[in-house]
Order: C-alpha cells, then structure tokens, then sequence
C-alpha cells in the first residue's frame, strides 16, 4: 500500500502510458456521507459505467477497471479510510492504491499519465499541525497531518510531580528554585517544538495551557514556530488521543476556513482589476477552455446546467452552438461538476469554499489565471 507523500507524488507524475493508457480513479469512501459499503460500491460501479464506454475497448483499460473493482468489492477498512486513490495500466504492469484519511471527490481518467491533481491538493490543503500541551510539570507535543495524529512526546523530559514538595521538604529548596524549574520545564517544551518542526515539519502550532503559563510558553518559541502559530486550545495535558485528535480536527478546519477567506480575497481583487483572475461561470470556463487556470474556486454545492463541446471538450453557459468551430453542443444537467473534473483533468488544485459570502456574491465560481 502505497504512502502519500510529495515524492511519491512527484514519482507518480513522470509515468508515462506507452503501450497503454493509465486509468486514474479517486473513490470518496468516506463513511460519514457513504454509510453502506453497498453506497461505496454504487458511487463506483456510476463511475465503471462512463469508463467503459470511454475505453473503446481497449484491453489494458478494461483489465484495470475490473481490477479496481474487484478491490473495492472485495470490502473495504473505513475505519481509518475516506478516500482512495487508484493508479493502473494492466499493459505496464502499474498498480498503485493510496488509502487517504480525508476525503476526495470521486473521479475516474483515462489518460496518457496519471492525473495526481487531488493528490497534490490533498498535500496543499491539509498541511501539518503541530499541539503543544503543558502545564509545570508536563509537556506533550503531537503532529497532526492527514487525518493521523503522531505523538512524539518521548523527546521531552517530564519534571517530576513531586519535585516541588519533595525538594523543598527533603533539600530546603527555595521556591523561587522550584519556579525557575518549571521556566526551565516550558524553554526546554519550546526547544523540543522547534526540534521536532526542523525534523517533520509542520505549517501550523496550537498550544494547549494554562492561561497563567500560555503567554510564557508562546514566548519561549523560535520565531519560525511564533509565526505558525494558529490560535491556542481548551485541552489539558493529560487528555486522550481522541481528545487531542478532535481538538486538531478543530484547529485544521479553522486554519481551511481562514485559507479559503484569503483565497477568496486575492480572487477578487485579482477579478476586480482584471489581473489574473476572473469571476463567474462564463469567464471561469472559458479560461478553463483556454487552458488559462492556475487555481479553480467553487462555492460548495453550486450547480448549473450548461454544455459541452462534443469535439473540443470546451465548456460552455449557453448553447447549443460552439461559436468557436460551429459544432452542435451537448447539454449537461450540471457544468460546473464538469469544470472541477476538467481542472482535476489538466493537473489544476481545486478549491471548494463552505459558506463563503464574498465568493458567492462573485458568482460561486471563479479562478485564478497562469496568464
């Protein structure tokens, strides 16, 4: 079972089909919104169908669809699992799956080379949170990233609970000797954070403490880790890891929402001056038809019925006649479904906003242009 990182990704990206074509699936598995593994199997099998007729026989594709779905038939561990990622060409003997712990938008390509395009925006839009929690006498330090929290709190040296009453009753330590104990406790948690950014790496820092030692714990941190800072939360030191996992899965919706709004931002200004970037269905696909995106944005549950050009692929608002070649188009009960794949197709991230007012007033779709 293939790991999803930025080399593998990368690897991905430079196989080429030459014998055959690659067939690319992204299945959403995602219990949450598919409760049946019979609801899983459906989303597929709607999928198989289009592919099928697509393949125009081919052998190689054909072998790989029944291959993916046998996988997929053949049940499935949701447990941790929302998303999968199939790569395939039977002909070059390529099988790749990549179990995701978020989802990904079902979508299926026949195509010379695979289309990694939900990979990269997986890596792009879930980057990696690091929690720091403490108090005194603790310090626990986790990283969330993927949907996976790992803990690596066996690199911080936790001062006894004791000491304190210990010292003092057995040594006569002074207390401002116990003070200084715990300021030396929270610089060596803040030492270990940075310590543990350099090695793993993380785009964002949460902190969970007291507030009478928050401030000062903030303070003991390297300023590359004061700039990731992402807000503090409400959990103790001693809490679960289910505990700690929601408190990151919290934490990581902010930190989308606030990407999102930012995004949202440069779109429209990049729209409003009419550099790089424009605003509505018609303008999006037509600088989707001209290969101009660099980033697609998309209000969360817009639909739109429209067209598509039977020879060319271009997408359209109006029909039925492409004013490009004259050639009668096909309508489509929903466009913009069709504008995400094709930028999914062409390697495009894709970003879909919940609940963005600025981006909804702009239309509900937009993008920003290479040129």
């Amino acid at each position: 079972m293939a790991v999803l990182t930025e080399a593998a990704i990368r690897e991905l990206a430079g196989i080429r089909g030459d014998s055959a074509p690659i067939t690319s699936c992204y299945l959403d598995v995602d219990g949450r919104r598919l409760t049946r593994h019979q609801d899983v199997e459906h989303e597929l099998d709607g999928m198989l169908r289009g592919a099928r007729q697509r393949a125009n026989g081919h052998r190689s594709v054909h072998d790989d669809l029944r291959r993916i779905e046998a996988y997929v038939h053949g049940g499935l561990d949701r447990s941790e699992t929302r998303g999968l990622a199939f790569f395939a060409c039977a002909a070059s003997d390529i099988w790749e799956v990549i179990e995701l712990p978020v989802p990904v938008r079902s979508q299926l390509v026949i195509n010379h080379a695979p289309a990694v395009g939900q990979l990269e925006s997986v890596v792009q839009e879930h980057e990696p949170i690091g929690v720091l929690l403490a108090d005194k006498q603790r310090a626990r330090l986790f990283v969330f990233e993927l949907g996976r929290l790992v803990e690596r709190t066996e690199l911080i040296d936790e001062l006894p609970r004791d000491y304190d009453v210990r010292g003092l009753r057995e040594r006569g330590t002074p207390e401002h000797h116990v003070d200084e104990l715990a300021h030396q406790h929270l610089r060596h948690a803040a030492r270990v954070a940075f310590d543990v950014w350099q090695a793993h790496g993380f785009q964002h820092l949460t902190i969970g403490a007291p507030e009478a030692i928050a401030s000062e714990l903030e303070g003991a941190l390297h300023p590359y880790l004061q700039e990731r800072l992402c807000g503090r939360i409400h959990v103790a030191v001693s809490a679960s890891h289910a505990e700690v996992r929601h408190a990151a899965e919290v934490v990581e919706a902010a930190v989308e929402r606030d990407r999102e709004a930012a995004l949202v931002a440069r779109l429209k200004e990049a729209a409003a001056t009419g550099r790089r970037g424009v605003a509505g269905l018609a303008a999006t696909l037509s600088a989707l038809n001209e290969h101009r995106v660099e980033r697609l944005v998309v209000s969360k549950g817009y639909a739109q019925e429209g067209w598509r050009c039977p020879d060319s692929g271009a997408l359209a608002m109006v029909g039925p006649t492409n004013p490009v070649n004259g050639v009668t188009m096909q309508r489509v009960t929903n466009v913009v479904e069709d504008a995400i794949e094709e930028a999914l197709t062409q390697g495009l991230p894709v970003t879909i906003c919940i609940g963005n007012a600025d981006l909804d007033v702009l239309g509900q779709i937009g993008a920003l242009l290479r040129y």
